[in-house]
């Protein structure tokens, strides 16, 4: 298995693509301003305290206040509280809590009333980004994620991922974390952790606390709504939580964002900076890797399989449901076997849907009907066994007597929806053509006239492929007649990413020629 990460600069902000063996798992926008991402930290103002919901409405400075449940407090919130009013106040001068006296951990059955009211200053983390009308998810037990460790204010306790399962390399990490890890601070192992060397665990304590440090000096005279630590962007935290030998590759289109990346890679993972490679071709990097083509077919209503069966998804207020169909998919096994093939391509497939619109909550998911309890057995397996490299939590049940399997996972961002239905491009969906436009004929019109009073050297052509096919089908194809009337070569580059009669002309620079 190889992983590569796609990473295509734009004015309006950056998109990063993730494969896996050259199929899109997963894909981000990262907008220029990106306030209120998982993991940022705000100064914020308790608006509304609602003793019905046992929560509270926060302001932390987005148009809806964000929403704080009473579990999501955390048990040291009364100590958070405490070292907030005194480093408010100037009392708590030091971002070290050596000699910080903790607080007694809240009641886990309390009320939201015995520890907040309304106007009160309150430091959060956003859990939830805002999806469709609500605002964002908080919580107070604040955790500081770094590459092989999660740093825990106000907490003693040393937790270690279950993915390590060796008993003497959990116990030289917890022995390891006992002897460096700062007093009234907490300590989570993450599963890369296993079998890396001290040195590296600590650099990365250091990072943490160094973050720790920056908050709270951010936080000094700070009024609220106000952002006290930002997460880092997605770029380096898909790099810091997914990069392992797997990773092949990396790509970037914009020289300085490559040397950042490779920089941070050089940081956390030394020796491995050389898979980030700068992408200077004019061919867009997207268009390269073939992800515009791989997004046209994964994100529409209908997603097809390899095989000739077909998904059907719809997208309702209460939940997402999936409808797996055959197709003109042929076998010669029977239809029980063709059922269970159908349903288990269907299923990896499914998976990698749903991790890469990042779709949460509850998806319903009608697989084709199979009359024996052992095939439903396999398809159950085989539908965890697909989503085990979901990073989303998620639960899969068993399927129902009707073939129905339900599936929860958890919604931390709003839902990823690239729209891929496009406007005819003659109608302007009216359905009404004023006019037959023969797009061909303009075509060539226009390479006559850049042959004869255009100077450039090299012309490039960028069409859908559907009219690419057109102008090098044949032999000799209308591309070699205009080089034999013409004496000059035009390049045709398809561009997926275009409607079907949408092109332009440029030069060797990419830069678009006026006619």
């Amino acid at each position: 298995m190889s992983l590569e990460l796609v990473v295509d600069v734009r004015e309006q902000g950056v998109w990063l693509a993730l494969l896996r063996d050259g199929k899109l798992i997963e894909i981000q926008e990262q907008q220029v301003e990106t306030d209120f991402a998982v993991g940022d930290i705000y100064l914020g103002k308790v608006r509304k305290v609602v003793p019905s919901l046992n929560a509270a409405f926060v302001d932390v400075g987005f148009e809806k206040d964000a929403f704080l449940h009473y579990l999501d407090l955390g048990p040291q919130f009364a100590s958070l509280n405490k070292f907030t009013k005194d480093t408010l106040k100037g009392n708590q001068n030091v971002a070290d809590l050596l000699y910080f006296k903790s607080e007694k951990d809240i009641d886990k059955d309390g009320k939201i009333t015995d520890v907040l009211s309304a106007s009160a200053n309150i430091l959060v983390q956003v859990a939830k980004e805002p999806i469709s009308n609500k605002g964002p998810r908080l919580c107070s037990e604040l955790t500081l994620a770094g590459r092989y460790l999660v740093l825990v204010p106000f907490s003693d306790k040393i937790s270690i991922s279950q993915k390590i399962k060796n008993s003497e390399e959990r116990s030289r990490l917890k022995e390891l974390m006992e002897n460096i890890k700062p007093k009234n601070f907490g300590v989570i192992i993450r599963t890369v952790a296993e079998n890396k060397k001290i040195e590296l665990l600590d650099q990365d304590l250091k990072n943490l606390t160094n973050k720790w440090k920056e908050m709270h000096s951010n936080l000094r005279n700070s009024a609220p709504p106000k952002r006290v630590l930002g997460e880092i962007n997605k770029t380096t935290s898909i790099l810091r939580d997914l990069l392992n030998a797997d990773f092949t590759n990396i790509h970037v289109n914009n020289k300085e964002v490559a040397d950042d990346v490779s920089a941070y890679v050089a940081d956390i993972a030394p020796g491995r900076e050389k898979i980030v490679k700068h992408h200077g071709d004019q061919v867009n990097v997207f268009e390269k890797f073939g992800i515009n083509k791989q997004i046209k077919m994964l994100f529409g209503k209908k997603v097809p399989l390899a095989s000739g069966g077909y998904l059907i998804i719809e997208h309702t207020e209460a939940m997402h449901v999936v409808d797996v169909n055959s197709g003109n998919r042929k076998g010669a096994e029977g239809q029980e076997s063709n059922a269970l093939a159908t349903n288990v391509e269907a299923a990896e497939e499914i998976a990698r849907v749903l991790q890469l619109r990042d779709m949460g909550g509850i998806i319903v998911i009608d697989f084709i009907d199979m009359h024996t309890r052992e095939n439903n057995k396999i398809l159950h397996e085989k539908l965890k066994h697909f989503m085990q490299s979901d990073r989303a939590k998620h639960n899969v049940l068993a399927p129902s007597k009707f073939g129905v399997v339900e599936i929860t996972r958890q919604r931390v961002r709003p839902e990823t929806d690239i729209k891929t239905s496009e406007v005819c491009p003659t109608c302007k969906g009216t359905g009404e053509v004023q006019a037959s436009i023969l797009y061909a004929e303009e075509i060539e019109n226009k390479v006559k006239y850049l042959m004869t009073e255009n100077s450039e050297k090299k012309i490039i052509l960028k069409v859908h492929p559907y009219l690419a096919s057109y102008f090098t089908a044949g032999l000799p194809s209308r591309q070699w007649k205009w080089f034999l009337r013409h004496k000059k070569w035009v390049k045709i580059e398809e561009v997926t990413s275009y409607h079907l009669l949408e092109y332009n002309f440029t030069n060797e620079k990419n830069k678009v020629l006026s006619l």
